[in-house]
Parts: structure tokens; sequence; C-alpha cells
């Protein structure tokens, strides 16, 4: 009968769906089960670095806007509020620092844009990245966009079940569900509906709120357990851009030569 073939094709599509969701976000570290043997092995005794605190809080350009302000501060660098960044120090006292110096170029100044752009894609922000994954600390690179893309497909699937059950209560004289009754096919229809839904719910509560974020759940942990200084003492200052970001800059120059756009003469 047709409408056992329109319920196989609902009940396919909100197994497979909800089956795909359930396996990427496993795989992306972003359910509380998959982190779980990270929290173990990272909260005994692991302090995080400041460049781990970026990443971790903001990404690989946050790390960046990290060495930026340090090496400002250490005056090592010079961040004019028209967006362009001078090299001061040439000598590079970390492989950070040496990234920076090499992302602005043999002519010691560049627009900030780029600089961040290409720092953000080298060796040592990407075996930063790696380190973070590796402890079960940072989402994998592109995993967010996999969890969204399967939410989506249980949603799709959702609205299908929806019509292939509609569908089936429009054709005419056909012999519906086990003797007939309506409710039959609606509960028939039903289930493959609830298991969409309650995935999606899932989803929304365990899922959703970690799917748009570098850290994983276990990251997230550790983040919450350190205390954001106050942004008084260069080192404070340096914490404190790396859990908020620029907005936790306080010197107004320094904030528009991170956020605004390069403009003007360099020196």
């Amino acid at each position: 009968m047709l409408w056992v073939l329109l319920l196989l094709v609902a009940w396919g599509a909100a197994a497979v769906s909800c089956v795909r969701l359930c396996l990427v976000a496993a795989r992306a570290g972003l359910l509380p089960e998959a982190s779980s043997d990270a929290v173990r092995r990272v909260a005994d005794g692991h302090e995080l670095t400041l460049h781990e605190t970026a990443f971790l809080s903001g990404g690989p350009h946050r790390v960046v806007d990290l060495a930026l302000v340090a090496m400002h501060l250490r005056r090592r660098l010079l961040l004019a509020h028209t967006g362009w960044a001078t090299v001061v120090d040439p000598e590079g006292r970390d492989e950070m620092e040496r990234t920076v110096i090499r992302a602005i170029g043999p002519e010691g100044q560049s627009p900030i844009p780029p600089v961040r752009a290409a720092a953000a894609t080298a060796d040592p922000v990407r075996a930063l990245a790696d380190r973070l994954v590796a402890a079960g600390l940072a989402v994998p690179g592109g995993a967010g966009d996999g969890v969204a893309a399967a939410v989506r497909t249980v949603r799709g699937a959702a609205l299908l079940v929806v019509a292939t059950g509609a569908t089936t209560l429009l054709i005419p004289g056909q012999e519906r569900g086990l003797g007939g009754p309506v409710v039959s096919l609606l509960v028939w229809f039903g289930l493959p509906l609830a298991l969409t839904l309650g995935c999606l719910a899932i989803a929304r509560m365990e899922v959703h709120p970690h799917s748009g974020a570098w850290a994983s759940p276990a990251g997230q942990r550790l983040l919450a357990a350190h205390e954001v200084p106050a942004a008084d003492a260069d080192h404070d200052v340096l914490a404190a851009i790396a859990v908020r970001g620029v907005r936790a800059v306080t010197d107004p120059a320094l904030r528009a030569a991170l956020k605004g756009r390069p403009g003007g003469a360099g020196r």
C-alpha cells in the first residue's frame, strides 16, 4: 500500500538524519559524554597559557590579537590608531612574535587586517590548535559547520515526515493503518516526528551552545574555572584580551588600531 511506502520514507529520513547528527556531534566532541575523559585529563593541574586561553575563547584571530597587543605593550611593535603595524624590534622573542613579524613583511610595516589573516593561518597557530584538539579542549576546524548542516538535515526530515503524513491523509481510498482509523495513521507518522523533534530539542540544549565556539565542553569548563583579572597591569590586560577580545582594550587608540580600518600613511 502507498501509505506504507510513505511511512518507510518518513522513518528512514528521521532515523538517518538523527544518527548523522549524533555521530557528527560526538566526532566533534560537542557532546558532554564525548568530552568527559578530556575533562578528567586536563582538570588536574593543567594551567592554560594566554595563547591557549585566547584560542579557546576566540579562535586563531584572537591569538594574533593577543600577540599584537603583547608586542605593542613591550615596545617591539607599534600599533597606530590608523590601523597600521610597524616593527620596532625585528628580533622576535618567540615563534609567535616571529610569525607576526614575518606576516608584516620585509618592509617592517603593514595594515593590521592582512597581518592578522596571515598570522592566523601560520604553522604556530595551527600547531596550537592541533594540541588543544588532541587534548579534547578545542573543537576541530569545520566541526561547527558540520553540526549546523546535520541539524538542518534533521529539520528537513521533520518537515518530510509532516509532508508524507499529510499526503497519506489526503490519499483517497487507502487502507489506513491497522484497521483503518486515522488515529492509527497519526500514531505511525507521529513516532518519527517525535524522534526528529526530540533530537532537535536535545541538540538545542547540548550541542547548539557549543556549535559556534572554538572550545569543546571540556575547554569551556576549564575556561570557566579561570577568573578574568581586572585590566590594570600588562599581564592582566593581556589576560582580559585573551578572554574577552578587543573589547577588553581600554586604550582608545589601541582599540581603534585593532578594530578600525587602515587609513592614511603608515608612519
